[in-house]
């Protein structure tokens, strides 16, 4: 399984729940505020990019990375292994 990072930047209205639930969906912690990380099998960055756009707003930003190694320091949690 591939190791993904999303990152959010949701600026106006501010509303996190569609997209906080939406990474509940697949497993996701959160490793810092605006972090979080998840483990997928068969998906790209643009895929999911495209699948979590649709829970934020069009002023909103979003990076998906798919990660090979990692490291933390004073993070909320530890992504998946």
């Amino acid at each position: 399984m591939a190791l993904y990072f999303l990152s959010y930047d949701l600026r106006k209205a501010r509303n996190y729940q569609p997209l906080y639930d939406a990474l509940k969906a697949v497993n996701a912690v959160r490793v810092l505020e605006s972090l979080w990380a998840f483990k997928l099998d068969g998906v790209t960055c643009a895929q999911l990019r495209d699948h979590f756009k649709q829970f934020i707003d069009k002023d909103d930003g979003l990076c998906v990375d798919q990660s090979v190694d990692w490291a933390t320091y004073n993070a909320l949690a530890t992504p998946p292994q």
